[in-house]
């Protein structure tokens, strides 16, 4: 604890006596600062024991008494030291009535006192609360550290927790929370979420100082007072701390959060290298299970990665949305971040939490595959992604199918197919279900086929157009039925001689015969692809009857 005037009085070779302010003996002193002007508020900081001999001041008069003290009060000064016989034989009454008044302590300094000796005492007190803040700093970093080192991250929590009498959270990459302890302090540092996201979006390392009454909190109704630190070497950030406290931290307890920060960037920073280390191991991993080799894997993979390949996982393909870093950053991401990059954080966030193993494999910065758990946290998690557009997210994935290590090359291809579909669509996720449970035709459905599909068959419907026959409806017609005539024949209700007819001025017009399956296959899926926009009517003054009778 710092030194207090009931200290100061207690020391013996000072000789101190109060004469007024018994009740404030307890106010904390910051220094001791001596003057003799008629108004030293403006060279005064607040927590200062003033020291003076009245040399300029009228201290008899109580008008003049009565406005010092009040200023001194106003500027948080700890309290007035005035020295007898060296003025005035005695404290003037006039100044003991101008601090009673305010409640502003007021010592008598004996004449044998020099306020050197006062100064010194007062700097000796804080050296030595310093010292002892310092020498408890230590001792709770190297408890912190054991705690980090033997039980994790979790157990380093209680312990801070407990050594600022407040609670602690640990926040991941993404803004979730990891731990807190005590336990009902994550339902309060859940609510912090968006101060540390507005956190995150600044460069490491930042602070930041939230207040607020937390009525609803288990701890009692009271305000506390949270700190919030980021925590990263780097301009990303890789997680945050949080502390609450009843009051502003002291010197010891600020030690202990520092310690805690630095604890806790060494293990983000370390983890990151062990990530590195766990990518190049799971790129083997996933180069053996391409290549056929799963029972290689499974060995390479031991128990890292063993259990994934035990049970149905799907394979994950991404892509920055522009192929390039320059794109914007998703919500929440600084505009340093990489699309790629917030996704592999976001990735591991959730399967830490979910408590499942997955094998991430960048490929550059562009691109990343992810084999994930099947029905699993991480592939659930994707459903958000599904809700955005591409340029939004950032990112494009393909997911596959659920596979097992046998069939990995195949799904692989599957998610390349998806990832594919989800570029040309500007859709932020594209499952293969998707592909392998609908039809092919909106696989088509871009402005290129669009287009090759109008000019195949411009110049039947510009025949229609005129009056001359229904060879588009016709076409569609006996297409749809294998080219069996009469039953295509009863279906547009002519005769089948007429729909001979009318398939030979097919051919003649589009110059390609109808005997070839390729043509008919890319007429079928031009009429498909059209189909939406529907077949250009006969002007209205021409009837099917008038039609036949021109054929």
């Amino acid at each position: 604890m710092p030194p207090t005037l009931a200290s100061l009085v207690q020391h013996s070779a000072l000789h101190l006596t109060v004469r007024a302010g018994e009740d404030r003996l307890s106010t904390p002193v910051r220094w001791v600062h001596a003057s003799e002007l008629a108004d030293p508020v403006p060279y005064m900081e607040g927590g200062e024991l003033l020291l003076i001999t009245a040399t300029t001041l009228d201290a008899a008069d109580p008008g003049a008494m009565r406005q010092y003290v009040r200023r001194l009060a106003d500027a948080g000064v700890a309290g007035l030291g005035f020295a007898v016989g060296v003025n005035y034989e005695d404290v003037p009454e006039a100044l003991v009535g101008a601090a009673r008044e305010v409640g502003l302590p007021l010592l008598a300094v004996p004449r044998r006192t020099p306020f050197l000796a006062i100064s010194k005492a007062v700097s000796a007190a804080l050296a030595a609360d310093q010292y002892r803040a310092v020498t408890a700093g230590f001792e709770v970093q190297r408890e912190l550290t054991r705690a980090a080192l033997s039980e994790g991250p979790a157990a380093l929590l209680e312990r801070l927790a407990a050594h600022v009498n407040g609670w602690a959270a640990l926040y991941d990459a993404s803004g979730a929370v990891v731990a807190a302890a005590p336990e009902w302090a994550a339902r309060r540092a859940a609510r912090l979420t968006a101060e540390v996201e507005r956190l995150r979006e600044r460069p490491a390392p930042a602070s930041a100082v939230v207040g607020g009454a937390d009525a609803g909190d288990a701890a009692g109704d009271a305000e506390d007072r949270v700190e919030l630190q980021s925590l990263g070497t780097g301009r990303r950030v890789r997680g945050a701390l949080a502390v609450g406290t009843g009051a502003a931290l002291g010197t010891a307890e600020r030690y202990a959060v520092h310690s805690a920060v630095a604890l806790l960037t060494l293990t983000t920073e370390r983890s990151r290298a062990l990530q590195a280390a766990e990518q190049r191991l799971g790129a083997a991993v996933l180069r053996m299970l391409l290549s056929g080799q799963p029972d290689h894997a499974r060995t390479v993979a031991g128990e890292l990665y063993g259990g994934l390949l035990d049970a149905p996982f799907r394979l994950l393909i991404a892509e920055s949305a522009a192929g390039t870093g320059g794109v914007a950053a998703p919500h929440g991401a600084t505009d340093t971040d990489h699309p790629i990059q917030v996704l592999t954080d976001a990735i591991e966030a959730v399967a830490s939490r979910g408590g499942e193993a997955v094998l991430l494999v960048p490929d550059g910065e562009d691109r990343l595959a992810v084999v994930s758990p099947d029905a699993g946290a991480v592939v659930a998690s994707m459903a958000r992604y599904a809700l955005l557009e591409a340029e939004v997210a950032g990112v494009v994935i393909g997911l596959s199918a659920p596979t097992g290590p046998i069939a990995t090359a195949g799904a692989y291809k599957q998610a390349e197919q998806a990832l594919s579909v989800a570029r040309r669509r500007g859709r932020a996720l594209v499952e293969h279900e998707e592909l392998a449970a609908g039809s092919i035709l909106p696989l088509l459905a871009d402005d290129a086929v669009r287009a090759f599909a109008e000019g195949m068959l411009r110049a039947l419907r510009d025949h229609d157009a005129k009056g001359r026959g229904d060879l588009v409806a016709s076409l569609r017609a006996w297409l749809s039925r294998h080219g069996q005539w009469d039953a295509a024949a009863a279906d547009l209700g002519v005769h089948r001689h007429t729909l001979r007819y009318r398939m030979r001025r097919v051919e003649e017009i589009l110059g390609r015969s109808l005997d070839d399956p390729d043509v008919r296959m890319e007429l079928w899926l031009a009429l498909k692809t059209t189909a939406a926009s529907g077949p250009t009517p006969p002007p209205a003054s021409v009837t099917p009857e008038t039609r036949e009778q021109r054929q």
